[in-house]
C-alpha cells in the first residue's frame, strides 16, 4: 500500500516507521512534492542488486556492441591479454 507523508511527520518518527514495511516504503513530502523515501534495509538490498544488475548489463551490451563493430578477438588473444595483466 502506498504510504506518503508531510516531512513535519518525523516529529513523531516512530509513527511513521510503523508505517515502513517490505515492499511498501514510506514517501516523505516536503512543500507538496515528493522529497524521501524510508524503506526497509531488505528493499535497500534488492534495490542496490538491481542497480548492479542493470550496470552489469549495460556493461556487458556496450562490450558486445563494441565487438560487434570492431570485431571479436579471438580465444587465444583473449586469454593472452589477461596473462598480461
Amino acid at each position: 500500500m502506498l504510504s506518503i507523508a508531510p516531512i513535519s511527520d518525523l516529529r513523531n518518527y516512530g509513527n511513521v516507521l510503523e508505517k515502513v514495511d517490505a515492499g511498501s516504503p514510506v514517501y516523505l513530502t516536503k512543500n507538496g512534492r515528493g522529497a524521501y523515501s524510508i524503506r526497509t534495509i531488505e528493499d535497500e538490498e534488492k534495490f542496490q542488486k538491481a542497480e548492479a544488475m542493470i550496470r552489469l548489463f549495460s556493461e556487458l551490451n556496450a562490450g558486445i556492441r563494441s565487438a560487434e563493430e570492431d570485431g571479436w578477438i579471438s580465444e587465444d588473444a583473449f586469454i593472452e591479454h589477461f596473462k598480461r595483466k
